[in-house]
């Protein structure tokens, strides 16, 4: 679906793809690899309308919780359902098919807020 260049991202790690006024939104592979093995899913449900940076859901690892926040205002229109059967999809894909929820969003500006593939990438060479 998504491929890192393509996608913008939050310093807490989420990636997002938008195509009109739907974004498709992540968890970055440096996520991923922080996280281990990923056990659970915790996702919001359609029709769920987040603020900009909101918590809306958590990734269970068999290291830790992690809470999931909202790069963009917007109302969840799709869950990843394949994801509350087999979480383990983020690992594999997170790019792909490990997506987390698609939304319609509330305002395109706050995504040209959000970093480029290559700032994320010199963000996390601080980290």
């Amino acid at each position: 679906m998504s491929t890192p260049s393509a996608c913008k991202f939050t310093q807490e790690h989420e990636w997002i793809s938008l195509s009109g006024d739907t974004a498709t939104i992540g968890i970055s592979l440096h996520a991923v690899e922080e996280l281990g093995e990923i056990v659970y899913v915790d996702l919001p449900k359609v029709g769920a309308q987040f603020g900009q940076m909101d918590e809306f859901g958590t990734v269970e690892s068999v290291k830790t919780l992690s809470s999931l926040y909202m790069p963009l205002a917007g109302e969840v229109t799709q869950v990843n359902a394949t994801l509350v059967k087999d979480p383990g999809t983020l690992n594999e894909s997170p790019y792909e098919d490990g997506w987390l929820i698609k939304i319609k969003i509330a305002d395109e500006n706050e995504y040209h807020d959000l970093m480029t593939y290559e700032e994320y990438q010199q963000y996390l060479s601080t980290l």
